[in-house]
């Protein structure tokens, strides 16, 4: 199969590293409310895909959304899914084929997983606390090619590794869940893996043996693993957040309340116009790279006199889990984004983005002035038929709250 994240490949996958995994936790309070978060080493699940699966749980165990979480590590070096960023691989049909027997069978396959989940429901405790980890890097304001010469890194950052340790009653860990906000881009080579966030989790287990740890991938849209591109720089970096959370667990932490709370809702974010056709045209004459495809894939929709909604439905979610509040939000969710919840919520503030769709980057205010890759052109990548307008930080940080607030999350108190 064609793997997912890079526009440079040029042909399937030619063995394995590591296994991908996808992993799953069922969580029911004291009064039998559920939830269930499934963490995937997948590029992303495009709407398509996580409606279907989420659709098939409210049939099953009567789960709505607002209890589903499908978070997506991100990592480069898993399966293209279909709906998925697919106009910009150079594949035929046959390999067209292959993504929608494997998409069916990966749907099925999460369902398995999470009906296997519930059926293995033991009482247990839980705690979470953040760790600390340094070695994401704001691509935006600092040069991967001269990061070498730099002294300081600049740009914004938020290097919190979120941890939630799942204990029996006897005292035996059975699961790790924990997160970073950086992409798994550290490898480009044709081997399945989860990249560093994989390696964080072998490391992981081998130190617990029995637990399962699973990743989820933070507001990583603009943070990637600085230096990059060897499998030994992807086993330090994973064994770097592998200690990161190690520390955590190795230290008092907060037990959570058997209380759970969840929130859902999808805005209406706004599109701007799709390009003219003679701008189309003229990307497609000059470019050589994922831009020329993208834009001559937008350029055949808009001759066919396909009609653009210039609005998408954008998922928001909070759980309040005891007193750990989680946020998860879809899409390449920016660092900033992090950043202003936690001066809202205060810094325990757990985040999830790359959750439940994978529709486009979301910058924020300031990355949409901008421009650039993360607020301009990536949209294309995408299927998007225009970037997003202005206004869509304020509009998801205020649905955040409001969602926040009816779920009991309070308010960071200022002094």
């Amino acid at each position: 199969m064609w793997m997912a994240g890079y526009d440079s490949r040029v042909h399937p996958v030619e063995g394995t590293l590591h296994e991908l995994w996808a992993k799953a936790l069922v969580l029911e309070d004291s009064k039998g409310k559920q939830a269930v978060l499934v963490t995937i080493d997948v590029l992303g699940v495009p709407k398509r895909i996580s409606d279907l699966i989420r659709d098939e749980l409210h049939a099953r165990f009567g789960l709505n959304k607002s209890q589903i979480i499908l978070n997506s590590s991100h990592t480069h070096s898993g399966p293209v899914l279909e709906n998925a960023l697919t106009s910009i691989y150079p594949f035929d049909d046959v390999h067209r084929e292959q993504i929608s027997e494997y998409s069916r069978l990966f749907i099925t396959h999460i369902i398995s997983l999470v009906s296997k989940a519930f059926e293995n429901i033991i009482p247990v405790n839980l705690y979470s606390q953040n760790g600390v980890a340094r070695f994401q890097v704001n691509r935006r304001n600092n040069s991967e090619a001269v990061l070498d010469e730099q002294i300081e890194l600049k740009g914004p950052n938020d290097y919190a590794v979120p941890v939630i340790k799942v204990e029996s009653i006897s005292g035996e860990t059975l699961a790790i869940v924990f997160g970073y906000a950086c992409h798994n881009t550290v490898l480009d080579i044709y081997k399945w893996s989860g990249d560093y966030a994989g390696f964080a989790q072998i490391e992981l287990e081998n130190e617990y043996p029995g637990s399962i740890a699973m990743f989820f991938q933070g507001a990583g849209g603009d943070q990637n693993p600085l230096p990059r591109r060897t499998v030994a720089l992807a086993k330090q970096y994973g064994k770097t957040l592998a200690a990161a959370v190690g520390s955590v667990l190795e230290e008092e932490m907060n037990p959570i309340e058997a209380v759970l709370t969840t929130n859902y809702s999808e805005i209406k974010l706004h599109l701007e116009k799709p390009p003219s056709e003679e701008e189309l045209n003229n990307i497609v004459e000059t470019s050589t790279s994922f831009e020329g495809r993208c834009a001559e894939h937008l350029l055949k929709r808009i001759r066919s006199g396909e009609f653009f909604d210039l609005t998408y439905d954008y998922p928001l979610q909070v759980w309040h889990l005891g007193s750990q509040p989680i946020i998860s939000m879809g899409g390449e969710v920016v660092i900033e984004y992090a950043v202003k919840l936690k001066q809202i919520f205060g810094k325990d503030l757990f985040i999830m983005a790359y959750s439940n769709d994978l529709m486009g980057y979301i910058p924020s205010a300031v990355i949409l002035h901008e421009g650039g890759y993360e607020g301009d052109s990536s949209q294309m990548v995408y299927g998007l038929p225009g970037k997003w307008k202005e206004g869509i930080e304020e509009q998801i940080l205020q649905e955040v709250v409001k969602l926040a607030e009816e779920a009991g999350v309070q308010k960071k108190v200022s002094t």
